[in-house]
């Protein structure tokens, strides 16, 4: 994303840390192993990287302004996610991206998977998060950098198509957005997961591996 998009439709927001420190603790923390390397593709703010407790974290953004705002030990890599050249070999065990293939052409999409495969460590995951067009379609297009349309079928079985296993899909993981009235709270937070219905669900969030 350029510097504009970071000054106008996504500008900083301290609510994005309360939550991001919240599905760290709830959900987040379960899936990632203290000796894991992680990568957040296109990681931004560094909100999810920041949080993560684990021997190795690395934040890759095309953004250059997004080292400064990852937490000290945090390895920072500016390039777009379609340029893995800097990540090892077989070096990931967590893979991560919040809110990024929407942003891009399914082809730049598929590159990325490509790249991946290689990327990705024996037993490491892919983990997305992002807007489910089937919930979120009256707004979807509000973000104008939104080119590429997924509900939670569409991504799992594009995931499938570009060589990964799909492990589990929930279609409604969380809210659209932090930008509404309502209080952002790490205890409301951590009940809206253990529900078994979410009405407001509008985020989807898809985790995959390598199929054999």
């Amino acid at each position: 994303m350029s510097s504009g998009y970071h000054s106008s439709r996504l500008v900083h927001d301290a609510r994005r840390d309360v939550v991001w420190k919240a599905l760290w603790h709830y959900h987040f923390r379960h899936q990632i192993r203290p000796d894991d390397t992680v990568l957040d593709l296109g990681c931004g703010y560094g909100e999810f990287i920041n949080n993560v407790i684990a021997r190795r974290r690395i934040g890759l953004d095309q953004w250059a302004g997004s080292a400064d705002h990852l937490a000290p030990g945090v390895e920072s890599v500016v390039a777009p996610v379609t340029d893995l050249g800097a990540i090892a070999e077989g070096s990931i065990d967590f893979a991560f991206a919040s809110n990024l293939f929407e942003h891009i052409p399914q082809e730049a999409f598929a590159r990325v998977l490509d790249q991946l495969r290689g990327k990705l460590a024996k037993g490491g995951t892919l983990n997305i998060l992002q807007p489910n067009y089937r919930y979120a379609y009256a707004e979807y297009f509000d973000d104008y950098t939104h080119v590429a349309v997924y509900s939670h079928v569409s991504l799992a079985d594009f995931l499938t198509a570009n060589g990964f296993e799909v492990i589990d899909v929930r279609p409604r993981f969380l809210p659209l957005t932090v930008k509404s009235r309502l209080p952002v709270s790490p205890a409301l937070i951590g009940l809206y997961l253990a529900m078994p219905f979410k009405p407001l669900g509008k985020q989807m969030l898809v985790r995959a591996r390598l199929r054999d």
